[in-house]
This record gives C-alpha cells, sequence and structure tokens, in this order.
C-alpha cells in the first residue's frame, strides 16, 4: 500500500443539507455515492430543484466504473435522471432503491439506462473497487450503507442511518458486519451529521404506531386525515394496519403517495389489508367514523395536498369541525412557516390538529450522538470525514470523533468542491474539483452564476420598468413620445412624466444618426433613468429601454 492514494471528491452533501453526492478515485477508476438535489430557497425565484454540477464526472466520463445509491431519498437520488441524460453509467442499489428511481426516469424519457439490483451483503466489482452493501435502518425501506474496498483500505459511507431495535420491517441493522469491518480495518469513515446536536438515542418507528393507535382510539368518531412523507413506507405500513383494525377505508390524496404505494405493494415492501384501499372520491359514501384519508404537504409545500385542503381547492373534502389533522412530520428547518400557516388555517376551520410538538408522532430517520458513537467505536476508523450536514453539523461531529480519542489531524471538515487525499498515513485536502450547484427551471438547467438567475432575483427584489421608444433611421429623431411601463415598481404620475422627459433629452443629445448604435444609447438611457430613481425614491429596478426604428 506504500506510496497510494485515494482521491475523495464532494460534489454535494457538505455544508448544506441534500444534494448529495461524493467521488471516490484511484488512478484511472471511479465511482459515484449517491447523487441528490435539494429545494431552493427564497433567494432563488422561479426555481424548481437545486442539482450538484457535474461537470468534472462529464470530463471523467469514461473512467467512471459505476454509480452507487444509499437509499432512496430524493436528496440521495433526485438528480440521478439528470445526470444519466449527460453521461451513461451503471446504476446499482436496492430494490426499493431502484423501484423509487424507475418511476422518474420514465418521467424523463430516459431509456437506455443500467440499473442493478443489490441486496444488502452484496458485494460489486467496480474497477479497482469493491463496493459491499449493508443493511441500515432509516425512515425508508432499502437503506444501506457501502463499505467500499480500494487499493489503499477501506472507506464507510454510513448513507442516512439510525439504529433501531424494534423496526417495522424487523431487519435490524447489520451491526455484526459492520464490527467485522472494524476489527479488520477501516482506513475511512464518511458519516452522515443530521443529528449530531441531538443528545441519546433516536426513537423507534414503532413509538409513532403507539401514539396513531392511541389517536385513533381517542377520535373513534370523527374522520382522521394524515399528512406524512410518502417515502415513508413504514409509517404508511402502520396506517394503513391500524386503519384496518378500527374498520376505517384509506384514501390517498398526493400524487408521490400513490406512486409510493403502488411500488411498494408491488414489490412487496408494503402489504395492504384487502378492501382498505378506497379511491379518494368515494369517501363521501362513508361516514366520517370510517375513513382515514393519508395525504403529502406535512411541509406545508404551496401545491401539496393538505395545503389544498387547507385552503378549500380540494374538490373531495371539506375540512370542518369533526376533522382530526395528524401532521406524521417534524418541520425541515426553514419550512417552519409554511407549516404552521397550514395549521393556522386548519384551525380556523375547526378542526383540531395534532403535529409534533403536541404528540410523538415522527421520529427520525437520523441517528443521534449516541447512536453515531456507537458507529465510530464499532469500525474504529483511521480517518474521519464528517458528511451529509450544514458546517455546524459537521463541526459538531469532528468535535464528537475527538472526545472519542481520534487525532485532530485525522479528521477533516470539507467542503464542496474540496478533494481530499487519503493514504495508509496521512489525510489531507488537494486540489479543488470544478462542483458547485445548478438550478433546474422545469426542464431546463442552469448554473448558478447565470444571468437568468441572477435577473430573475433583481426583477423579485427591485421590480422593473421598460421604456419603449420609436425613432427615425434617418434623422434619428423621436418619432412618437416614450411609454414607460412599470412592473414591481411604484411610479408616480409626477415620477413618469419626469422619466419620459428625461429619455427625451438624452435621446436629443446623442447623434443616433452619425453613431447608428443603439446600444450606446440604451446605456444612457438606463444610466439617466437609474440616476433619478435612486434620488427620487431610492428604488433600483431593472430598467429595459426597447427602441424602435422607422
Amino acid at each position: 500500500m506504500k506510496n497510494k492514494v485515494i482521491k475523495v471528491g464532494f460534489l454535494g452533501g457538505v455544508g448544506e443539507i441534500g444534494k448529495n453526492m461524493t467521488v471516490i478515485e484511484y488512478a484511472n477508476d471511479v465511482i459515484i455515492i449517491d447523487c441528490g438535489l435539494t429545494f431552493p430557497s427564497q433567494e432563488m425565484p422561479g426555481v424548481d430543484l437545486v442539482i450538484p454540477d457535474v461537470s468534472y464526472l462529464i470530463a471523467n466520463k469514461h473512467k467512471i466504473k459505476g454509480l452507487f445509491l444509499t437509499h432512496g431519498h430524493e436528496d440521495h437520488i433526485g438528480a440521478v435522471p439528470y445526470l444519466l441524460r449527460e453521461i451513461s453509467v451503471p446504476v446499482y442499489g436496492t430494490q426499493m432503491t431502484l423501484a423509487l428511481l424507475e418511476s422518474r426516469i420514465k418521467e424523463f424519457g430516459i431509456k437506455n439506462y443500467k440499473f442493478h439490483q443489490v441486496k444488502p451483503r452484496n458485494e460489486i466489482s467496480a474497477g479497482v473497487f469493491k463496493v459491499e452493501f449493508i443493511n441500515v435502518n432509516h425512515s425508508v425501506s432499502g437503506s444501506c450503507a457501502l463499505a467500499v474496498t480500494t487499493p489503499v483500505g477501506v472507506i464507510v459511507h454510513s448513507g442516512d442511518f439510525k439504529i433501531d431495535l424494534t423496526p417495522i420491517n424487523d431487519r435490524l441493522m447489520d451491526i455484526t458486519r459492520l464490527s467485522e469491518i472494524g476489527k479488520r480495518g477501516c482506513l475511512l469513515l464518511l458519516c452522515e451529521s443530521t443529528n449530531v446536536e441531538r443528545a441519546g438515542y433516536s426513537m423507534s418507528e414503532s413509538v409513532v404506531g403507539a401514539t396513531l393507535e392511541r389517536l385513533f382510539t381517542d377520535n373513534e368518531k370523527r374522520r382522521i386525515i394524515i399528512a406524512t412523507f410518502s417515502s415513508n413506507v413504514q409509517r404508511l405500513q402502520q396506517i394503513l394496519n391500524i386503519s384496518a383494525k378500527f374498520k376505517r377505508k384509506v384514501a390517498l390524496l398526493g400524487r408521490s403517495l400513490l406512486n409510493v404505494v403502488d411500488v411498494a405493494s408491488k414489490i412487496g415492501e408494503l402489504t395492504v389489508p384487502k378492501g382498505v384501499l378506497i379511491d379518494i372520491d368515494k369517501i363521501k359514501n362513508y361516514p366520517d367514523k370510517e375513513i382515514t384519508v393519508v395525504s403529502t404537504g406535512s411541509q406545508g409545500e404551496p401545491m401539496s395536498a393538505l395545503t389544498r385542503m387547507a385552503g378549500d381547492d380540494i374538490s373531495q373534502i371539506t375540512i370542518g369541525a369533526n376533522d382530526t389533522i395528524i401532521i406524521s412530520a417534524t418541520p425541515i428547518p426553514g419550512n417552519e412557516r409554511s407549516i404552521y400557516q397550514v395549521i393556522n388555517n386548519l384551525y380556523k376551520k375547526g378542526a383540531e390538529v395534532v403535529y409534533d410538538s403536541i404528540e410523538k408522532i415522527h421520529v427520525s430517520g437520523h441517528a443521534c450522538q449516541e447512536e453515531l458513537k456507537i458507529l465510530h467505536s464499532i469500525l474504529k476508523p483511521k480517518f474521519f470525514i464528517p458528511v451529509h450536514g450544514e458546517y455546524r453539523h459537521l463541526k459538531k461531529h469532528a468535535k464528537l470523533a475527538g472526545e472519542m480519542g481520534m487525532k485532530e489531524n485525522r479528521i477533516i471538515i470539507a467542503e464542496i468542491g474540496d478533494s481530499v487525499l487519503v493514504s495508509n498515513k496521512s489525510l489531507r485536502k488537494g486540489d479543488k474539483i470544478p462542483a458547485g450547484s445548478r438550478f433546474v427551471d422545469g426542464y431546463n438547467i442552469d448554473d448558478s452564476t447565470s444571468a437568468s438567475i441572477r435577473d430573475r432575483r433583481r426583477l423579485a427584489e427591485d421590480g422593473f420598468l421598460i421604456v419603449l421608444l420609436t425613432v427615425s433611421t434617418e434623422s434619428g429623431e423621436i418619432l412618437q413620445k416614450p411609454d414607460v411601463i412599470s412592473r414591481g415598481v411604484t411610479l408616480t404620475d409626477e415620477q413618469s412624466g419626469d422619466i419620459k422627459d428625461i429619455v427625451e433629452k438624452t435621446v436629443g443629445a446623442f447623434d443616433i444618426k452619425s453613431q447608428g448604435d443603439l446600444g450606446e444609447v440604451k446605456k444612457k438611457i438606463r444610466s439617466a433613468i437609474r440616476n433619478y430613481l435612486n434620488k427620487k425614491s431610492k428604488t433600483n429596478p431593472m430598467i429595459l429601454p426597447l427602441i424602435t426604428e422607422l
């Protein structure tokens, strides 16, 4: 192993929650772990999704041996269709992960994709690498950690995980196999950091089942509506089972929810009790006490089923005083305002609302401090890089590893675009690799420095002002008085008149006939109007002079 070095590159998932994507390289072989997306912030108007910049992978596509997926959440698989449109690469994942991904692939019309289904403890050869899938507990079935055997040593990527001793599907995290790897020797651990700020252990999914059963008992004469994450198949299984026990029919509301139930039931990850599911249009045929509605929208998303219900925008359901709404999720940071607005609207309609701060109606799928310590202690990695977290999470996870005895020079906190060089004796940062974000708007993709995104931010913040002008190509004179159109910026009649005068004076002082360059006069118009508005109203809209020549 002397002088051998592995390169680990980060295209996403460090310094942020979401957009997870890691690259492992040795000589002419490259493998990718996960390819996820994240959702836009308020500073990204008109943007639907944010995905990793994969220009580095495109430049090295001849080296790529495979894409390995830890699990089926959007922040780990959501950008795969965009990658496969640009690179043909074999994709490896568990049955549930690939089933969730395949429905997305078909939406994109991609046909020549190569999926390879694996099971826990399967080992895949990929160039010089061997990648083993190891079962872990998480909030979506089929979740795995990855043990990557390299020419230098074994790298373990935890994926998203928790240690659940009473999982709904009875599949315990494979601590035995992880312990064997630790005894053999773990060179580098890449471990998720989402819940590193939380002391103790995460609660078991079975806790939610116990709470749900009690809530069903307490609301036996009321209609129950439950909003949850569509990908949490174990949560859905509990809802179906409890509804069947209380002789309730279940109606599903939300496209992603219908898709997951269809996919999961087909592959045996979800068992639907006979006769329980009904179409949402049929709920009017049953009394409230015999109905459970399961919907999307646990994060207050603007177009989700729960938000639309709260706004009387779903014809099949009118929320009223005999409804109990259970929001079986915790607000993702940044979504608090949206979800609490939905809760307020539901209360206004007379419904009772149960949510995380009132009842134990949601448990996290991510390891808390003591579970993280267990993974560190059984693997005993020589080196450590915290992943999957904002910078504060990574910093606290590095501190936790230090408290467990790891030396500071054996830990690196990485940022997007960093590469880390790992040998048998050292861990150090290498050269930067091309990385960043690309913005998805419908079917179009822009990079984070594109003019269109900058323009959208400007328009959203300051509005725009259009000046319409007609000039003579012969004389350069104005043939029709300027017209001013504004959106998102308020102009008084006086200001509008002043701007028209400014345009006339600016054009009159410019010899269009001899210059023949409208670009220069447009610059002067923009500059003159900008100076005027800054003095008069302290506004700074986008200014678009449109000059027609006749």
